[in-house]
């Protein structure tokens, strides 16, 4: 935009030659043009007269324009924000058409001291605008280094001790090097084979060098396929614009990649290179942007304008080295293991004599009643001191095992009497000597004594308990019993009372002598024998016993079992005070067991024989009947109406869906012979659910879409169906609602396929395009993607909800430039970039198909004048299959 004001230029008058001038009509002209250029000015004149009409009238027609144009002029510079506003419409421009030269000197001063008070204010804006630039740079700097610093100390290692190793450490020293770099010079192996130019921009291949006796395939295919890698890793996870492909190693061959502004130099390398051979490439396309920057930014496809190019790249072939030959250093390995086997051994012995010392006194401190007070090793001698109780384990003993030699320890051992638990018990043991019914032992730290003991031995423990020494376990007697021959009498006559079939009527103790006596059931303990362990002198016990039949359960059960003599298929039991018989047997031994039962005498325990069942044949086959009946009972869509029993045969009559189970089946498992039974089935339609869904599933085949299920008794139809059906659907549950089934259709919905047909239409006529030589397409066509995928989302969702499966096939496209192998693998290349964006954006893997047309498929005929057409046809088209 430029300003509407023009500069003020005046007329132009040649000079007269008349001196006759009215001098004062001048004046007051002139007076009269101040006046009106500058009407803030009028009081200075106002004693002069004012001209007369006809010098206005001269006056507006000689400068009425310019005193105007002067006046807005005037009022322009008087107003700063104006001025500042017209001053900004022009400057754009006018920076534009000045000098470079100039308007950088002009602005140097000015743009340097503000950089610099911007610095000084917040340095964090350079760090902010500097950091995206410098910290790749940086960073892929220090990883050079740091996977040099690795490959040199690796070769360095691995040629160390050689001859070759020898003779270039005294090279390194003669010219002053490291060894590391002299190590890497001489041993590392590779040759540059291939060197690709690519642009940037459009990733077409600028230029190619090939090192002799190097194949490989189609420059442009290989370039082409770099850079649809390249674009299709950063747009699938999102990387910089800036970043770029580094390193792609594939068995002996490594891929190097440096970019630069406007290209990328991709080296091909066999073999093992080092790291400074990054610096070489990079230095390469540094010089070749620094000659030819503006040809590779308006780089279209044309080399002519690129002759040196080729020259540079040829520098980076021609880099190679050749392997060293170098044989194995056997003198240097053998002395170096001899050395070191010598050493290992001395240090081995040494460590491992320390070792079983250390081991030694461990085992000595874990002893109880053994203190290791100091132990040391001076001049291959052992020395240990310290406190030993005489219970404890002999300290001598205890080397055995430890290959320690004997002869090169001395100890020095000090007697004391240690307050362990396990000490103080053997010593209580050796002094109290406890009867054999007192039990000592260590509970918690505590001796505790357990058992029956005469007074006197119990008087003398607790004298003993009083004499420990302070400090010491503490020596509990509460749990010892006194027992004397009148208290062991009464232990054991409780012991008799509670034995079952023994009743004791009288006992007492007179002039040393024990009687007792009572009734006992002969299969009841003997009373003699329960006296061992009651310490009692049997010769002191007179005992009078009366025999008698207890009604306890347990003896009713052992005299049952001994008189009736039950199968092996019976078992005989005690169940809350009753005795039980269960299993089965034949009918004389149950008319036994019952006449047993009827004579146990009045007030003893009941005999249940319920459980007891009859295993006669007759019987068992009449059992086996009734289970096969009761199973046909429970099957649905079987009515049992009659079934009997006669002359070992067996009758059975009914109704029987023929969707039901078949009776004959049923048989099996049931060990009823079938040729036995007689049966007479008529069928009939049941009304159960589950066989009205199987009549309903196989006359009206419903689609897909549509689920039949049971529901409290209820069919419920759910899904989406098409008209026709639901019609169908509709009139069977009506016929079925006169025999009492309900057949719910009201949540079936009619299948809209006018909308899946109009969805289909517009995915086959989406198509998405791509630039010239690209394989990813360009952020413009985003929104088609998106649309593209939320339909190909909802198309696949609504035939799903059909019945079918709806599958689509991605088809690349290219056009005519170039050759048709690369124009293949491009159009290939453009329909998986699709698939991945569009499995990005939630459109199943699985529903997505891929191939690559070509040229083959073109959506317009090819013209070799239209740039439009070779623009249509570099797309990816869909095709919507359903299955």
């Amino acid at each position: 935009m430029t300003s509407s004001v023009e500069p003020i230029s005046l007329p132009q008058r040649r000079a007269s030659n008349d001196t006759e001038i009215d001098r004062e009509a001048l004046a007051r002209l002139l007076v009269e043009i101040a006046r009106n250029v500058d009407p803030d000015n009028h009081a200075l004149y106002e004693g002069i007269p004012a001209a007369d009409h006809q010098l206005e009238t001269l006056r507006q027609l000689l400068v009425g324009g310019e005193i105007s144009e002067l006046s807005r002029v005037t009022h322009l510079l008087d107003e700063p924000e104006q001025l500042a506003a017209a001053v900004g419409n022009v400057l754009p421009d006018a920076t534009a058409r000045a000098s470079h030269e100039q308007l950088g000197e002009a602005l140097a001063p000015a743009v340097e001291r503000a950089a610099q008070r911007s610095i000084q204010k917040n340095p964090h804006t350079l760090t902010d605008i500097l950091y995206p630039v410098f910290l790749p740079a940086i960073r892929k700097s220090i990883g050079e280094k740091i996977d040099q610093t690795f490959q040199s100390l690796n070769e360095s290692l691995r040629h160390i001790f050689t001859w070759h190793g020898l003779k270039w450490r005294f090279e390194a020293w003669r010219t002053g090097t490291s060894f590391s770099e002299v190590v890497l010079n001489h041993s590392l192996v590779y040759r540059v084979e291939h060197v690709f130019l690519i642009s940037r921009s459009s990733g077409l291949l600028i230029a190619h060098v090939t090192a002799e006796n190097a194949t490989s395939e189609d420059p442009q295919l290989i370039s082409s396929m770099l850079s649809a890698i390249q674009d299709f890793v950063r747009d699938s996870f999102n990387e910089k614009e800036q970043s770029g492909l580094d390193t792609i190693r594939f068995g002996e061959l490594r891929l190097w990649s440096e970019v630069g502004p406007f290209a990328t130099l991709v080296a091909v390398i066999r073999g093992n290179p080092p790291e400074e051979l990054h610096e070489v490439i990079r230095d390469a396309l540094l010089r070749i942007h620094d000659e030819s920057s503006q040809a590779l930014e308006r780089f279209d496809g044309d080399t002519s304008q690129l002759p040196g190019v080729e020259t540079q790249l040829q520098t980076c072939v021609e880099l190679q080295h050749t392997d060293s030959k170098e044989g194995f250093p056997w003198l240097v390995v053998t002395a170096a293991l001899l050395i070191l086997i010598a050493a290992g051994g001395w240090f081995f012995l040494s460590w491992q004599s320390g070792q079983r010392w250390q081991a030694y006194v461990s085992r000595l401190a874990a002893q109880p009643g053994i203190v290791v007070a100091e132990q040391k090793v001076r001049g291959g001698e052992f020395y240990i001191a310290g406190l030993r109780d005489p219970l404890a384990a002999d300290p001598q003993s205890l080397l055995s095992g430890t290959e320690v030699d004997l002869a090169r320890v001395h100890a020095s051992w000090q007697f004391y009497q240690s307050l362990e638990p396990e000490f103080v018990l053997k010593r209580l043991t050796a002094s109290l000597a406890p009867p054999e019914s007192v039990r000592l032992s260590v509970v918690n730290g505590r001796i505790v004594a357990e058992g029956e003991a005469t007074t006197a031995w119990i008087n003398r423990a607790r004298a003993a308990a009083q004499q420990l020494s302070a400090g010491g376990p503490v020596f509990d007697i509460a749990g010892v019993r006194d027992v004397s021959p009148e208290e062991r009498w009464q232990a054991y006559v409780a012991r008799l009372q509670t034995q079952p079939g023994i009743i004791v009527a009288e006992q007492n103790v007179r002039d040393g002598q024990f009687y007792i006596a009572g009734l006992r059931d002969p299969l009841a303990a003997d009373p003699q024998s329960l006296l061992s362990g009651t310490e009692v002198d049997p010769a002191r016990v007179h005992a009078s016993w009366q025999f008698y039949q207890s009604l306890e359960p347990m003896f009713v059960l052992k005299r049952l079992t001994a008189s009736l003599y039950p199968p092996h298929t019976v078992r005989l039991s005690i169940v809350k005070d009753r005795i039980v018989a269960e299993g089965e047997a034949p009918d004389t031994w149950i008319d036994r067991a019952r006449a047993a039962a009827r004579q146990l005498s009045a007030g003893g325990p009941e005999f249940d024989i319920s459980k007891v069942r009859d295993v006669s044949p007759d019987a068992r086959a009449a059992e086996h009947w009734q289970y096969y009946v009761s199973r046909l009972e429970a099957q649905p869509g079987i009515i049992v109406a009659q079934q009997t029993a006669r002359g070992g045969h067996f009758y059975i009559s009914g109704l029987r869906d023929p969707l039901a189970v078949d009776p004959q089946a049923l048989l099996s498992g049931t060990q009823v012979d079938p040729a036995r039974v007689h049966s007479q089935w008529q069928f009939y339609q049941s009304l159960d659910p589950k066989f009205v869904v199987k009549r309903l599933t196989a006359s009206l085949s419903p689609p897909k879409s549509v689920r039949l299920s049971i529901i409290q008794g209820r069919i419920v139809v759910v899904g989406e169906a098409p008209a026709g059906w639901i019609g169908r659907a509709q009139a069977a549950a009506e016929q079925l609602s006169a025999d009492g089934v309900v057949l719910d259709v009201s949540q079936l919905r009619e299948l809209n396929l006018a909308e899946l047909n109009h969805l289909r239409e517009a995915i086959q006529t989406t198509d998405i395009f791509f630039s010239s030589g690209r394989v990813v397409p360009g952020p413009e066509q985003t929104p088609a993607l998106d649309r593209l995928a939320d339909q190909l989302k909802e198309f696949a969702e609504n035939a799903r909800k059909a019945g079918v499966t709806a599958r689509f096939m991605l088809t690349g496209h290219s056009d005519t430039t170039g050759r048709e192998t690369a124009n293949a693998s491009i159009s290939a290349a453009r329909a998986e970039t699709v698939r991945a964006l569009l499995n990005k954006r939630g459109v199943a893997p699985e529903l997505l198909l891929v191939r690559g047309a070509g040229t083959f498929e073109p959506a317009v005929p090819e013209n070799e004048n239209s740039r439009t057409g070779n623009s249509t046809n570099r797309r990816v088209s869909v095709t919507v299959n359903l299955e």
